[in-house]
């Protein structure tokens, strides 16, 4: 076999949702690079945006849960929680900070200690917010969320650092989004 062709045996492509986003229907806010970015995340269904700080990666998540509809949880650091509410209400949308499953809405944030507390089947997108939390290899939180997880349609990840060509968290996020599992 050549090497090319064990390549093309190892390639994993998942066929996009098939959401068809305006970028023109977003939040004026965001900058075209950012509309572009939403639209084919949601087009995607399951993606990551990888950008770097201070790129808007709050307000791409938000049109993001947005334009896929229906409910989404977001799950972040405690401390960005609160950072990503008023981020909400200043373009506009109602997103929960929540540490229980009975204070949800269609748009809710708990940070990833509380994760644990949401029943996934309740949801239709669920985002992570700096979502290099998936870097351990063999980390308990890692495997948690890729498991709790695993059966939501739409998934998207958020960071600004997903690897200086860490191998083992682009292989984590993989998993997360169901692309491929880390081990194949």
């Amino acid at each position: 076999m050549s090497y090319a062709a064990f390549l093309e045996r190892k390639r994993r492509t998942i066929p996009p949702a098939g959401l068809n986003i305006d970028p023109a229907a977003m939040h004026p806010s965001l900058f075209a690079f950012q509309r572009d970015l939403v639209a084919w995340a949601a087009g995607q269904g399951r993606a990551a945006i990888w950008a770097d700080t201070g790129m808007g990666k709050t307000r791409m998540q938000l049109e993001w849960a947005k334009a896929v509809g229906g409910r989404t949880i977001i799950l972040a650091p405690l401390v960005v929680a609160q950072q990503t509410v008023r981020e909400a209400e200043a373009i506009g949308m109602d997103l929960a900070y929540s540490t229980h499953p009975g204070e949800t809405r269609q748009f809710t944030i708990t940070n990833y200690e509380r994760a644990e507390n949401f029943d996934a089947a309740a949801f239709d997108a669920v985002v992570l917010d700096e979502s290099s939390i998936l870097k351990n290899y063999a980390g308990a939180t890692r495997t948690a969320l890729i498991d709790q997880w695993a059966s939501v349609d739409y998934r998207l990840c958020c960071t600004a650092t997903p690897a200086p060509n860490d191998i083992t968290e682009l292989a984590n996020h993989s998993e997360f989004l169901g692309v491929m599992p880390r081990n194949a």
